[in-house]
């Protein structure tokens, strides 16, 4: 299994779990999360760059990856991509490089 089926396959089971304990406050954090990226006065592209980008510097691999497989999902390039990161590494300061690289590597995980 390659990293991103790896990631998403953990990420929808234990999704799944936590839902399941049936808490009104996480429903309503990933409900209000989900609403959060749809088409508003952003389109979801810038959104979903926000998000790619926000995750980099706050430093969470995890959020990294769901960005960048919704941006794959949504059409954006790699240029796109490499130029948000970029960015991102800029605001975020070197601390940011090691997360940087395995963006780089679910990216291309997502490209094959």
């Amino acid at each position: 299994m390659d990293i991103v089926e790896q990631f998403n396959d953990y990420r929808s089971r234990m999704n799944e779990k936590i839902l399941a304990s049936d808490s009104l406050i996480i429903k309503r954090i990933f409900n209000l999360d989900t609403n959060a990226y749809a088409e508003g006065s952003l389109d979801i592209r810038t959104k979903e760059l926000i998000g790619l980008t926000c995750s980099l510097v706050l430093r969470c691999d995890d959020c990294v990856k769901y960005h960048l497989g919704k941006c794959k999902e949504i059409g954006l390039t790699t240029a796109e991509i490499n130029e948000a990161m970029g960015v991102a590494t800029l605001i975020g300061g070197t601390i940011v490089v090691p997360h940087l690289r395995r963006a780089f590597e679910f990216w291309e995980a997502l490209q094959s």
